[in-house]
């Protein structure tokens, strides 16, 4: 492990479209001590070409390549080949703020936390802002994370200094399998920080898991009951309360 350098790991899957976007809004980081392992999950379109003109010009940026398993055994063959002190998630069409990664650090530093996570606008396919942005509360709990998940993928920090490293659960098959990481990682030490700024960009498909929550209701339900052990009244209760957020989030 490398002091105070932030391992990135994008799963990339025919992410030719928007894969370039993401690559220069990590090379236009403030913080400069950072890289990038963009795990290409047997991509049939050109994206490991993109990535590889990247890799030749700067060296923080690794292509990882590999046959198509999904994006949980994506992200966890690049946690598994990362170097750094602070591990982030971040997918092959979001996109950070120049000061993502700096300003995130020093909230860390300052809340003395092992993960933080921050506000974040949501884009469409255009990159245009759409909706409202998605503030991030102050503090969260396990309590918090077993009703939703409350850390966006995109916003989220960790420091796998104290911990070690953390895997997503691939028998979840790339379904909630980041709700389940960022719940192991809260229930560390019970405590999560949100930072208020907006400081990502979160893009909203038409043909995104996230974007039709009607096809995630039995997943959802699932995980509860599999993953976190609810009885079947608290699961019902929480499946209802993240489907209202659902339609308050994306209304």
């Amino acid at each position: 492990m490398e002091e105070g350098l932030v391992s990135i790991i994008t799963p990339c899957y025919n992410g030719a479209k928007y894969i370039s976007e993401t690559i220069d809004s990590v090379i236009a980081q403030t913080y400069p001590k950072w890289e990038m392992l963009i795990v290409d999950d047997g991509s049939k379109d050109n994206s490991a070409d993109i990535v590889r003109e990247y890799e030749t010009k700067d060296e923080r940026i690794h292509l990882i390549q590999q046959k198509n398993a999904g994006s949980a055994a994506a992200r966890n063959n690049g946690i598994r080949q990362c170097n750094g002190q602070y591990i982030a998630l971040l997918d092959a069409d979001d996109l950070w703020k120049p000061d993502f990664l700096k300003k995130q650090i020093a909230f860390m530093k300052k809340r003395k936390a092992v993960c933080v996570f921050c506000s974040y606008e949501r884009i469409d396919g255009h990159s245009k802002q759409i909706l409202h942005p998605t503030i991030a509360k102050k503090k969260i709990t396990t309590k918090d994370m077993r009703v939703m998940n409350q850390i966006g993928c995109l916003s989220g920090l960790y420091d796998s200094s104290e911990h070690g490293k953390i895997y997503l659960r691939e028998e979840l098959k790339s379904l909630r399998d980041d709700y389940a990481y960022w719940y192991d990682i809260v229930a560390l030490e019970d405590a999560a920080y949100g930072n208020p700024e907006i400081l990502a960009s979160y893009r909203v498909l038409d043909t995104s898991t996230t974007g039709n929550k009607k096809k995630l209701i039995k997943k959802q339900y699932q995980f509860y009951r599999t993953h976190l052990k609810e009885s079947v009244p608290e699961a019902a209760i929480n499946v209802i309360r993240w489907g209202v957020s659902g339609i308050r989030k994306f209304s």
